[in-house]
């Protein structure tokens, strides 16, 4: 049985409403992906990845009359290595470097 779970982007705050299972393991919702992190679409199936990616407001997952800002952002689940939880950090195309 599935329980709708809500969740804001990140960068309008637009709320977003995803069909989930009972046992809930989220880690992150940001603007970028988690570098190892696989990710699916949310029409696809959510249980079965590292996270999802959102479309904000082009998705269908917007909750009630809001408008989104389009942009993607993702749900990133805890994810386990040799019984460690794994120490999340943004993909390295996303990584600000200043001089």
């Amino acid at each position: 049985m599935g329980y709708p779970v809500t969740y804001h982007c990140p960068r309008c705050e637009a709320v977003v409403e995803l069909e989930r299972e009972g046992y809930l393991a989220d880690k992150s919702v940001t603007p970028y992906p988690l570098e190892g992190w696989t990710y699916v679409d949310a029409d696809g199936d959510v249980e079965a990845a590292d996270g999802v990616r959102f479309v904000c407001g082009e998705d269908g997952t917007l909750r009630d009359d809001e408008s989104g800002c389009g942009d993607p952002f993702y749900l990133s689940y805890v994810r386990f290595e040799g019984g460690e939880p794994v120490e999340p950090r943004p993909e390295s195309e996303y990584v600000r470097l200043d001089p």
